[in-house]
């Protein structure tokens, strides 16, 4: 059984719309045993998809082809999800001044500078970070 990939992801719950299927797999966010695909691409049991949303990928099996949207617990045995954990970065806490001592003194802001400066975000940190 075969079913197009944008079918598919909408049908499994991974996108909202189709439309939003298609247009992941037309930007190259959607990627089949490696390759990227086209949103006819036709699916087969084993594939393994790879989708790149919101800053980070999912890695799904397809285990079932389906066409048609269903429910969330059917269309969680549709697919097994190799996605690895997702490890938060750790962010330094903020100095917290009390409410209405006034402006911070010099050698309080060389200190909050050092602190920024401590922590420069990376391109693997900023992938990590949970924005929403």
């Amino acid at each position: 059984m075969k079913a197009r990939i944008d079918a598919w992801l909408w049908s499994v719950r991974v996108y909202k719309t189709r439309s939003e299927a298609t247009a992941a797999c037309r930007a190259g966010h959607i990627r089949v045993n490696g390759d990227p695909v086209k949103p006819a691409y036709a699916i087969r049991p084993g594939d393994n998809v790879r989708i790149r949303r919101h800053g980070f990928d999912r890695h799904l099996q397809v285990v079932k082809p389906l066409v048609k949207r269903v429910s969330a617990q059917v269309a969680a045995t549709a697919y097994i999800d190799h996605t690895p954990e997702r490890v938060k970065p750790a962010i330094p806490a903020v100095p917290v001044r009390p409410r209405g001592s006034g402006r911070p003194t010099k050698k309080e802001r060389r200190q909050m500078d050092q602190l920024r400066a401590s922590w420069v975000p990376s391109v693997e940190n900023i992938e990590d970070l949970d924005l929403s």
